[in-house]
């Protein structure tokens, strides 16, 4: 699955307002290190439903968006 370009433009993270990165089949805010699913190719950007990523997780997703 792929995200539309036009609709990643327009998605900020629903906690700090900040642009979020499309990899690895979810969208992730790199400066809170929270990553939210996307069900169905629908984006769930709520708060409560995010999920915290450690360190080494924030090393990976970074490196990954980058190599995109």
């Amino acid at each position: 699955m792929t995200l539309d370009p036009a609709l990643l433009e327009l998605l900020v993270c629903p906690e700090d307002r900040g642009p979020l990165l499309y990899v690895d089949g979810c969208l992730y805010n790199p400066r809170l290190h929270r990553k939210y699913r996307i069900d169905d190719d629908i984006p769930v950007l709520l708060i409560d439903e995010a999920v915290t990523v450690d360190d080494d997780e924030h090393r990976r997703l970074a490196a990954a968006a980058d190599g995109a």
